[in-house]
């Protein structure tokens, strides 16, 4: 009797513990990790090329240093394997007087970029959250 409720009581929590969702990955591996960094950065860039409000910013930009450091802080958010060797979001900004609207737009076209590379809402707010305290550093500097 004993050896049949202890069957039970195992069997139970086996059917329990395979009902709950596994998040094996880390979201840098969910994303497609290095590769999947690279298509959200030239998405986003694709995205900030077409776009009136924020495009200008970016006219006299290198697009190759752009694409490599934004990939790099895009996995530092990710808690992935890199490291960001830019320079400070401060420093970067000094001087472009981007606005609050300028701002919004070109989080708005992140989020594009990410929606159309697939990443689930859930883990584009987890990416979003690692990049807000930059704000301060990139608006009206």
């Amino acid at each position: 009797m004993k050896s049949s409720l202890l069957s039970c009581g195992v069997l139970l929590s086996s059917a329990l513990l395979l009902s709950l969702p596994v998040h094996s990955q880390s979201l840098y591996e969910r994303l497609g990790g290095e590769a999947g960094m690279l298509a959200i950065t030239n998405a986003f860039i694709e995205e900030i090329s077409f776009d009136a409000m924020v495009y200008p910013y970016f006219r006299t930009s290198d697009i190759g240093r752009f694409q490599a450091k934004f990939s790099e802080q895009l996995c530092v958010a990710v808690n992935g394997p890199c490291e960001y060797t830019g320079d400070s979001m401060l420093l970067v900004h000094r001087g472009m007087g981007i606005d609050e609207a300028a701002f919004n737009r070109t989080v708005e076209l992140l989020q594009a970029a990410m929606t159309r590379e697939g990443v689930h809402h859930t883990d584009q707010n987890r990416i979003l959250k690692q990049f807000a305290p930059m704000r301060a550093d990139i608006i009206h500097q």
